[in-house]
Parts: structure tokens; C-alpha cells; sequence
């Protein structure tokens, strides 16, 4: 345990010190007198970090890929895409990235939107296209046309959405693909693909993440049509 805390450690510290030497650099220009802040701040953010990615590898990660390897096993298919959507939309309202970003919204927009909308737009399009992706991996469908078919629908939507919505849009399906997220649906990626024959977990376990992100795109796009 100890051994996996000291890795984990030094691969924040690895990440976060650039950025943080940079931001240092600037301070010494701009306000010295932050600079005090900022380190406690940088040294609070390595801590919290490597413990929400220890959480991660020890709960989340064999959560995943004991959820993905069980329910094509045990399961029906309706089954399958409510639950992955259930987790699609819980784990995409868990998003520190999502809060992030409509908090952002709500103080430039003054609240038009009211914040809990958002959400639910944001996390039923994920859960959505989570579901969408595990259904491929079981039929085997190709990759190219569900992207083709999704892009195709995002720029029609576009133009009959107002330009501040696709922006919104756009950083929705960026942020939807963070830090709690990414390892649920690759696990439950990797996991599905691995209990079913003829099936390769590399090139069927992964890509969920990049299909999944449309949802959010397209849900916020409709959101900003309902709203013109």
C-alpha cells in the first residue's frame, strides 16, 4: 500500500510542477505577495489529487471492469443500457470539470440557465451515448459510422443553435472527460469486451470515451434550440 502511495505521489508531483514552476515564475512579476498562497494551494492540490487517484485505482477501476465483465453474462440488454446509463449520469454529475464549467456559465450567462438543467443535460447525453458505446462493443457495430452519423447530427444542430450554446457545447463534451469519467467507462470498456468472444479489449474496450463525449455536445445543443 505504501509503495503504491509513494507511485502515486511522485506521478502528481511529476504533473503538477511545471505548471506549477510556470505560475511561479509569472507570480514573481505580477504579485509577489500571492506567491505564499499559491504554494500552500499547489501542495493542497498534489495531496488531494494522489488520494482521489488512489480512490480511483482502488475503488472505481475494478468497479468498472467488475460491472463491464458481469453484465453481458448476466444480464438482458435493456438491463445493460439503463444501468451504463444510470452510471453515465451519476458519474458525469460527480465531474469536478462539469461543476467547473457551469459554475463559469452560470456567473457570465447571470444565471439565465438555471444550473441543475445543465446538469441534467450534460449527464443524460453522456449517459446516454455510454450506453450507445457498450451496445457496440455486444452488436460490434463500426466505430466509423456511429462518429460520422454524430458529427453529421452536431454541425445540423449547429446551425439552428445560437453561437454561445455550441461553444458551451463543445467545453461540455471536453469536461465530461475527466477524472471520474474516464476510468469508469474504460473499465467498463475493457471489461465488456473481455468476457465476450471474438471480441479484443484494445480495439473494442477503448474508444468509449470519444463516442460518450458526443452525448453532452449533442444534449446541450438541443437544450440551446429548446431555448431559442
Amino acid at each position: 500500500m505504501s509503495e503504491t502511495i509513494k507511485k502515486e505521489l511522485l506521478n502528481v508531483i511529476q504533473s503538477v510542477s511545471p505548471v506549477s514552476i510556470v505560475v511561479l515564475f509569472f507570480l514573481t512579476f505580477i504579485s509577489k505577495s500571492d506567491i505564499p498562497r499559491f504554494i500552500i494551494g499547489s501542495i493542497m492540490v498534489i495531496i488531494g489529487i494522489t488520494l482521489f487517484l488512489l480512490g480511483i485505482n482502488l475503488g472505481f477501476l475494478p468497479f468498472g471492469e467488475a460491472v463491464g465483465s458481469e453484465l453481458p453474462m448476466k444480464s438482458s440488454l435493456v438491463f445493460i443500457a439503463i444501468l451504463t446509463f444510470a452510471i453515465g449520469v451519476i458519474a458525469t454529475i460527480a465531474e469536478p470539470g462539469v461543476r467547473v464549467l457551469i459554475n463559469r456559465v452560470d456567473y457570465v450567462s447571470g444565471s439565465s440557465i438555471p444550473q441543475s438543467i445543465l446538469f441534467l443535460s450534460i449527464g443524460i447525453g453522456m449517459g446516454t451515448f455510454l450506453s450507445l458505446a457498450v451496445l457496440r462493443i455486444i452488436y460490434g457495430i463500426n466505430y466509423a459510422y456511429l462518429f460520422t452519423i454524430g458529427y453529421i447530427f452536431i454541425i445540423s444542430l449547429s446551425f439552428f443553435t445560437s453561437p454561445s450554446f455550441v461553444a458551451v457545447a463543445f467545453d461540455a463534451g471536453g469536461v465530461t472527460t475527466g477524472l471520474v469519467t474516464v476510468p469508469i467507462i474504460l473499465s467498463i470498456g475493457i471489461g465488456v469486451s473481455s468476457v465476450l468472444g471474438g471480441k479484443s479489449a484494445l480495439s473494442d474496450g477503448f474508444g468509449l470515451v470519444g463516442l460518450s463525449s458526443m452525448g453532452p455536445i449533442i444534449s446541450i445543443m438541443i437544450l440551446g434550440v429548446l431555448y431559442a
